[in-house]
Formats: structure tokens, sequence, C-alpha cells
């Protein structure tokens, strides 16, 4: 899976579009996507460039957004808009329940807010989110706008596996994409699911360095995971 700030499709979305294709991933976890004008054509020109599908997400989730493969099956899916703080950005998460190759996965795309507490207080909602999903295993990944010893950031890898930590591959820093000093990106995973490696990719076949700075301002994490299978009947579409 992968988790990518996209900066609105405001930059080379050709070049945004060979990355994600050449990572190869059944989901991508997007932030600021295009909200306004023509942002579902937008989200799915990206998802069909990219070889994906658009699984749920984009402006009705204020800007998270998650596309998938034609290997993932949707169980379902909600967009949830978190409180507004006047003054500030409306936040929110693009949320969905998949099952892939047997695995049954809860999955959480986020942007948390630049304001100290209330990124604080959607990390504390992040973790409420998963837990009422009513799955095992769950991975969330987006741009947290913290670092690794910030209070949001700390807050979330308590209970759940911050994925480059537990396997680093690849590169560590995310922001900005040009000359990165920060590690304001990550995945998580909740404990079960085994974390093979995750980090900024390199590499890639057809993908060079001038890709990923042309592709838009933070750098994409890339993880590899093994979510044990689930041998549980999924509901039939309109089943409670």
């Amino acid at each position: 899976m992968l988790s990518y700030n996209v900066r609105s499709l405001r930059d080379d979305t050709a070049a945004l579009a060979r990355v994600i294709h050449a990572c190869a991933p059944d989901l991508v976890l997007v932030q600021e996507a295009p909200r306004f004008f023509r942002w579902r054509k937008a989200a799915a020109r990206l998802a069909k460039a990219s070889g994906l599908v658009v699984l749920s997400g984009g402006a009705t989730a204020a800007g998270p957004l998650l596309l998938c493969s034609l290997r993932v099956t949707v169980e379902r899916t909600e967009d949830v808009l978190l409180p507004l703080t006047p003054g500030l950005h409306r936040r929110g998460f693009a949320t969905a329940v998949v099952r892939i190759a047997g695995a049954r996965l809860g999955v959480l795309s986020c942007h948390l807010s630049l304001q100290r507490d209330e990124r604080l207080a959607q990390a504390g909602l992040l973790l409420e989110r998963l837990a009422s999903m009513g799955v095992e295993h769950a991975v969330a990944g987006g741009d947290l706008n913290d670092v690794p010893t910030g209070k949001a950031f700390r807050h979330l890898a308590g209970p759940l596996q911050d994925c480059r930590a537990v396997a680093p591959w690849g590169g560590d820093l995310t922001f900005p994409q040009d000359g990165p000093r920060k590690r304001i990106d990550a995945v998580f995973a909740t404990p079960g699911i085994e974390v093979l490696g995750c980090g900024v990719p390199s590499g890639l076949d057809g993908v060079g360095e001038d890709d990923l700075r042309a592709a838009t301002d933070h750098l994409p994490v890339l993880a590899a995971l093994r979510v044990p299978e689930d041998h549980t009947t999924a509901p039939r579409p309109g089943s409670p």
C-alpha cells in the first residue's frame, strides 16, 4: 500500500501517475485530492492513469481519497468529516473495509491539522474510528503534519505499528520532496499485521528522481504488509 500527498494535482500529474503505477500498489491512501470543480473527474483520471480505480473519499472526506487495484473486493466505504475548528481547514477521513487475497482489512486515509491541539485530537479520533470498523486488522496512513517525536505521531504509534520504524526500507524523510528534512508522512498498522518493509521507494522501474520531485511536494511512503487471512463470510450487499 502507498500513502501519498498529491497537492490537489497542481504539479506534474503524468509524473505522479508514473510514480504510483511503478509502485504497483493494491491500495493508495491519497491526501489533498482535488475538492472543488469537477473533483470526481480529476480523481478518476488519476486512478485510470495509475492503473487503479477510485474506492472512496475525495471532497466528501475533505481531501483524503482511497484508490485500489482490481484485486481488491470492497465490503463497505464511509467518508468521515471531523469537527470543524473555526478559522481552520475542514479535515476528514476516507475509510473502507476491503478484502484482498483472503485478507479482510480496514483502511483509513488522513491528513491531520497544522494546529497542534487539533492535530492531537484528530489522532485520537483516528484511533476511535479504526476501533469502530469491526475488523481485526486495519491500516491507516497519511500526512500527519507531525514528526515521530510529536504528540500526535506518538499517540498513533503507541497502539499501532509505525511501519517505517518496524521494518525500515528505502528512504526515511518525506517533506519537502526536493530536499526532504522531515518525516511527516507515515503508514500505521494494527498488531497482527506483519510489516515486511516501509519507506520512500527508490529505484522504481521507469521512474527517476526527477519524477519524484515533479509529481508533488511530498515523497510517497510505500509499505509491504502481510495480513492474516480472514475466514469469515463477507456480508452480501444490502445485508445489515
